[in-house]
């Protein structure tokens, strides 16, 4: 099975233009793509694994990546799913950002003369001459047309700002320049980017009468890849020191049923074969396919040794012997201390399993504090500066857990 194929095959291509002519390019090797990564954090985060994902795939079969920084339009913002404006960042905090990302994306692809290459679309949208974009640029986009796009229909009632409108042809302008100095004849993006894309694609075959290629793909499970990143905590990041990779791996571990199979196609390198027939998988045969899923990402992200570690600690918890010894902790301070002792609630608290000592009470109340094994009822149950110097474990519910010490 060819590379385009087995993208179709893995779930992962949603629309695409030129169907013919972009799978003669990716089957052939000769396809040079990009794809934009937003620089409003120092980390990416498991919203992004798809395209990275993607990248891998591509450039093993020989195909030549462009990771495009945002630089530039993240001064005018995307507004594709947001319902007000983003803060500006500095040219200092994107640089940060940028070498961030290109650490952590190096574990995906590789960059190199003839290989990955990062860019910054600050270089080249910073300097333009407005008057020159609207004659030369502008012209060739429709208000009309434009406002049709999802991307402006779902902010026009609350109100979308002049800069905000402009992001289409900022971002058809990346694919522009990127024709025409890097050779990048293929773009690809989540499918809520859809409508810029073809902006870049049209405005391409407009000014220089010349053949280019779009085509998008899904994040994750479609619709859905935009809430990847997110759970009730905030962001699951690539960064270890974000998100530990023992997090990491229980935020893959605790997918859900009906997921866990998709993400496995879509997201792990598995042979197409093997995962056809864990699709036959159902019951407790689905946690295996959890811990598969699980392990394989983490090992892409943090390495085999850290991957296993994770697992040896997820594995433990539910064991008898319930060792600890790779199970994310938390050091407590001794002036959370009181007599002598630190109370359930402060624990909680202190150690990130409930945000609050309001949350933290009605957890003890309903029964789902564990300590050491022993469930914890009562609100006022304290833990011993002795005990704590010894390490506990503090479950709060099925599946969050922590070692927590003095």
């Amino acid at each position: 099975m060819q590379i385009y194929e087995e993208l179709v095959a893995r779930g992962l291509i949603a629309q695409v233009t030129d169907e013919k002519e972009i799978k003669e390019l990716i089957n052939s090797g000769k396809a040079v793509f990009y794809i934009g990564f937003d620089p409003t954090a120092d980390s990416l985060h498991v919203g992004h694994f798809m395209a990275l994902c993607l990248m891998k795939r591509l450039q093993m079969a020989g195909n030549r990546p462009i990771a495009l920084i945002g630089g530039g339009t993240g001064y005018i913002g995307d507004p594709s799913g947001r319902s007000d404006m983003r803060n500006v960042l500095t040219p200092e905090t994107i640089q940060h950002n940028c070498e961030c990302f290109k650490k952590q994306m190096s574990r995906f692809i590789e960059f190199g003369e003839g290989k990955a290459t990062m860019v910054n679309n600050a270089d080249w949208i910073l300097g333009l001459n407005y008057i020159e974009l609207l004659r030369e640029v502008g012209a060739c986009f429709s208000v009309n047309r434009m406002l049709s796009a999802e991307c402006y229909k779902q902010r026009m009632e609350k109100g979308l700002s002049f800069l905000e409108f402009n992001y289409m042809i900022m971002q058809s302008y990346d694919f522009y320049h990127l024709y025409q100095t890097m050779g990048c004849n293929m773009q690809f993006g989540g499918d809520d980017q859809w409508s810029n894309m073809l902006g870049g694609t049209e405005l391409i075959r407009r000014k220089l009468g010349k053949d280019a290629y779009a085509m998008t793909i899904t994040l994750l499970l479609n619709s859905e890849g935009k809430k990847m990143g997110k759970t009730a905590s905030g962001a699951v990041w690539l960064d270890p020191n974000k998100t530990s990779p023992y997090d990491f791996y229980q935020y893959w571990r605790n997918v859900g049923d009906a997921d866990v199979l998709k993400c496995i196609r879509m997201l792990t390198f598995l042979p197409l074969e093997q995962i056809d027939e864990m699709d036959k998988w159902e019951g407790s045969q689905l946690n295996t396919a959890k811990e598969i899923l699980a392990f394989e990402l983490t090992k892409m992200v943090h390495g085999e040794e850290e991957a296993q570690k994770a697992q040896n600690a997820a594995r433990s918890i539910f064991s008898a012997a319930g060792d600890s010894e790779n199970m994310p902790s938390f050091t407590m301070d001794a002036a959370d201390l009181t007599d002598g002792a630190a109370d359930i609630l402060t624990i909680l608290q202190k150690s990130g399993l409930c945000p609050s000592r309001s949350e933290a009470r009605r957890a003890v109340e309903q029964g789902g504090v564990v300590v050491d094994g022993e469930k914890i009822g009562d609100i006022r149950f304290t833990v011993s500066e002795a005990k704590l110097k010894n390490g506990i474990v503090v479950r709060r519910g099925k599946k969050a857990f922590k070692k927590v010490l003095l």
